[in-house]
């Protein structure tokens, strides 16, 4: 982790990033409807939404790769931890809620987390309705800790966006911050205070608002995807909600609607053409860059010359090492409009956003039914992961 054993708090400057009342993308909270964890993209897929071939898709997407499996499997284990009562009785912590954040959050840190914020649970992250069961979903917490993990620069600078890495890129942040996730979550209740653990499998909010109001970035073109001042949208990230008292961050404001604006590359890039290079539109409350679920689904799912896909993170122009150049770089990119013009001009001069197969460290590999293969490059089914919706077959 770049930074972690100079860090005074944050492994990252997060002090330098000039904070702001409000999230820069307009909310309008009273126009939000919940929403139900069944209409996720991938578990409509799975529900058949999307045809029958990427139904069939979606129950091996993240296990056609060993490097991607077996970090699910972990994620599986994670889910299945038990959440036990909070102890009868609160431990004699300081009368500070200032100094528990910041206790908590060295404590995320000492567990190996890249960034940590905090927030008061916002009521609209709340799922309505859990999946697969339909549950209704009652969390009543008042706070929220984001965890972002790091998924890894060298491997995100060999890779495509759209290999056989790139679920494994994922399903390293999935797994190591809901490992954190949990063990912050049982810490508090040994404290005597209520708290729950939400990451893959297991989640029961959404991530977004909770990363905008906890001060860990802003919404970028990507989808709905967060976008942090260093890690760009480089991360995965697990929650724990709890009643413990703490003091919360602001969320940030480092320029990125004018960049996003500007810059478009991911919508220019991405192999399913899901993202828009037109401007925000008004969603559920939300002002925010629109999506095609469809069709990003469809690629990631379908996906038959890789495991997943990550090309708009690949080509963020945020997506870059933490190094005195790109510190500096980085600097700019957050103070001046002009710069934002050439950063992302320069971006492409360098031929930045592309594989370098040299930094390629893993095999390529393939499970099927069981049995571990060398890949085959078929394009048999490229119209059903470019193409969207499938016929049964």
């Amino acid at each position: 982790m770049s930074g972690y054993y100079k860090r005074d708090l944050d492994p990252f400057p997060m002090h330098t990033i000039r904070r702001v009342p409000r999230p820069t993308n307009f909310i309008n909270e009273p126009a939000i409807e919940h929403r139900d964890e069944r209409e996720h993209g991938f578990n409509r897929a799975l529900r058949g939404d999307f045809g029958g071939f990427l139904k069939a898709q979606r129950t091996r997407m993240v296990s056609k790769s060993p490097l991607s499996g077996v970090s699910q499997e972990m994620c599986k284990l994670l889910s299945q931890h038990p959440e036990p009562a909070p102890a009868a009785k609160t431990a004699p912590l300081p009368d500070d809620p200032v100094a528990i954040a910041r206790h908590i959050k060295q404590y995320g840190y000492f567990l190996r987390a890249d960034s940590i914020g905090i927030c008061e649970l916002p009521r609209y992250a709340v799922y309505s309705h859990a999946f697969p069961t339909g549950e209704p979903i009652e969390l009543k917490h008042k706070y929220a800790i984001a965890i972002l993990i790091d998924q890894d620069w060298p491997t995100a600078e060999a890779t495509s966006g759209s290999d056989w890495a790139s679920n494994a890129m994922s399903f390293l942040g999935y797994s190591t911050s809901g490992f954190i996730a949990q063990t912050m979550a049982n810490y508090i209740r040994k404290l005597g205070y209520p708290a729950r653990a939400h990451h893959l499998a297991h989640y029961q909010v959404m991530l977004p608002p909770i990363l905008l109001w906890a001060g860990q970035g802003e919404m970028c073109r990507i989808g709905d995807c967060v976008l942090h001042p260093f890690l760009g949208p480089r991360f995965k990230a697990a929650v724990v909600t709890t009643d413990l008292p703490l003091a919360i961050d602001q969320p940030i404001d480092f320029g990125l609607q004018d960049f996003c604006s500007k810059c478009k590359k991911c919508a220019r890039e991405c192999p399913s053409g899901a993202l828009s290079e037109g401007p925000k539109v008004a969603f559920n409350g939300y002002e925010k860059w629109p999506t095609d679920v469809q069709k990003c689904t469809s690629m990631r799912v379908g996906n038959q010359k890789g495991a997943g896909c990550g090309t708009c993170i690949k080509v963020c122009p945020w997506n870059k090492p933490y190094t005195p150049f790109h510190r500096t770089v980085n600097w700019f990119m957050r103070h001046s409009s002009l710069a934002r013009r050439f950063g992302i001009w320069g971006d492409d001069l360098m031929g930045f956003g592309k594989a370098n197969p040299d930094r390629a460290w893993w095999f390529d590999l393939e499970d099927v039914d069981g049995t571990l293969r060398i890949p085959g490059h078929s394009s048999q089914h490229e119209s059903d992961w470019l193409g969207g919706v499938d016929e049964e077959k």
